[in-house]
């Protein structure tokens, strides 16, 4: 994978050692003793989560980044389960308590200041887990993403933040979601498949509809069908996707 020259800006002068050998660097520790969750094998760490955004924008400065979760009310982007592929896994649990919220919160006000200002600040839950606006990242072009890591990557790494991921799906957002799927199964859409806890999801979108369990667009008459019928469960699947929701 192309990373691009902003991903220096993952290495911290404390983390140089572990950049430059390859491994990710050790973050602080926000939450006090017995406050830190060991990183669950295969997620998402900090370090390659602002590699990976980082590459991006250096690939594309001057085009939008494409949403990488749901659009609203179900419309399809090609979100995935994350299967093989490293741009997909959840991120890693981290630090609790107030100090990890706060540098929540500055790192949220800094990707604001330097170009997004939508940016809203991330939900931390009881378990160290966080949800991000990936959406307003996404949506932001690859010039100012690209300023954003260069400017903000020390706040992003205290505060332990991959500002465009996810942590994988809690339980009553994969519900709301399998519901839906049975709505839209039952609905014309035989193809559509059950999302998990590692699916995409974009927050206050849910998990939208994937090109490979449609029989066309979103335009086809049997899509739009699906739709129609299934729109008050795909509405509470968004409700559940919100970061107001995913905060508990």
């Amino acid at each position: 994978m192309r990373i691009g020259l902003l991903a220096v800006a993952v290495c911290t002068a404390a983390a140089l050692t572990a950049c430059s050998s390859g491994s990710s660097p050790s973050v602080p520790n926000l939450g006090g003793a017995g406050q830190t969750a060991s990183p669950t094998a295969g997620c998402l760490t900090v370090a390659d989560g602002l590699s990976q955004l980082a590459g991006e924008a250096d690939a594309d400065p001057n085009g939008g980044k494409p949403s990488k979760g749901a659009a609203p009310s179900g419309q399809p982007t090609g979100g995935t389960d994350s299967g093989g592929d490293p741009r997909n896994h959840r991120t890693c649990a981290g630090a609790t308590g107030d100090a990890r919220k706060n540098a929540l919160h500055a790192a949220a006000e800094c990707v604001r200041q330097h170009g997004i200002p939508t940016y809203k600040d991330p939900v931390l839950t009881a378990d160290g887990h966080v949800y991000t606006d990936s959406r307003s990242m996404h949506e932001a072009d690859g010039t100012t993403v690209a300023a954003v890591v260069q400017a903000c990557h020390d706040a992003i790494i205290a505060a332990e933040l991959v500002p465009d991921q996810q942590a994988p799906a809690p339980p009553k957002l994969v519900q709301a979601g399998v519901k839906a799927a049975q709505c839209m199964r039952a609905n014309g859409l035989p193809n559509f498949h059950d999302p998990t806890a590692n699916d995409d999801f974009t927050p206050g979108h849910g998990f939208g509809l994937h090109p490979e369990d449609l029989p066309g667009d979103k335009t086809d008459p049997t899509v739009q069908h699906a739709l129609e019928a299934c729109r008050s469960v795909l509405d509470d699947e968004a409700r559940v996707s919100s970061l107001g929701s995913l905060a508990g």
